[in-house]
């Protein structure tokens, strides 16, 4: 799950806190919104926290190196006409 996933798990776990008054037999939402808002914000610190890790690593530029050319007397480029 990405930052995005953690972010709308954060959005929706607020909205079921403090933007509904749903009452469901069984099922407290206000704890399941809790409950999604935590989840969603341990994944944004470990999110973080990995990409503030992570390192861009340049590979150096490849030398070109020039060998001796072929010259193929049939017209074959493949060097299979010799």
């Amino acid at each position: 799950m990405g930052l995005g996933g953690c972010i709308i798990l954060v959005a929706v776990g607020a909205i079921l806190t403090f933007a509904t008054d749903w009452h469901m037999q069984g099922v407290d939402l206000d704890m399941v919104g809790i409950i999604l808002m935590l989840v969603g914000l341990i994944g944004v610190a470990t999110f973080s926290g990995i990409a503030r890790r992570r390192r861009v690593v340049v590979p150096p530029a490849a030398t070109v190196v020039e060998g001796e050319r072929h010259h193929h007397r049939d017209g074959y480029s493949d060097g299979y006409g010799v």
